[in-house]
């Protein structure tokens, strides 16, 4: 005699999928930002204020325009020693770099940590339809895979 089951029929299971985890998830979005007006004394202040060792120069609608960091006004003190001059008389226009590489706010987490790795940039600014929205580092990415644990990775 074969033996009965009390068990209902089974339930189906439902496949969950996570959430792809992108750089907006993880970014930080209250930056100190910088315009190409102000003096690099200025600058220096407000790296020591804020515990920062660089930051973005926008223009007044948000659009990145470039990035002004401690090697930028270490520049300008040894160009004012070697040529006698004053430090403060110039704007962050003069020494900030221009080209800047920068990574979209929809790219995947794992994407921007690919690019980490080949690059030696411990920061990059996150823009938004050229718009700068955010900083992404290092340590936010490291911070995230501490944070998912045993979750599944979905890299794509």
């Amino acid at each position: 005699m074969p033996v009965k089951s009390f068990q209902g029929e089974r339930a189906q299971k439902r496949r969950v999928t996570p959430r792809k985890l992108i750089v907006s998830d993880i970014m930080t979005s209250q930056l100190v930002t910088f315009s190409t007006e102000q003096s690099i004394h200025d600058v220096m202040k407000a790296f020591i204020r804020h515990r920062i060792s660089g930051g973005p120069v926008v223009d007044n609608k948000g659009s990145l325009l470039g990035v002004i960091s401690e090697a930028d006004c270490m520049k300008e003190i040894s160009d004012s020693r070697y040529f006698n001059m004053p430090i403060l008389d110039k704007s962050v226009g003069h020494f900030m770099t221009s080209k800047v590489d920068t990574i979209e706010s929809s790219m995947s987490v794992f994407d921007a940590a690919e690019k980490f790795h080949k690059s030696s940039r411990r920061r990059y600014p996150v823009v938004d339809k050229g718009r700068l929205v955010g900083q992404i580092s290092r340590k936010d990415i490291v911070v995230a895979a501490i944070n998912l644990k045993s979750n599944t990775w979905n890299s794509r």
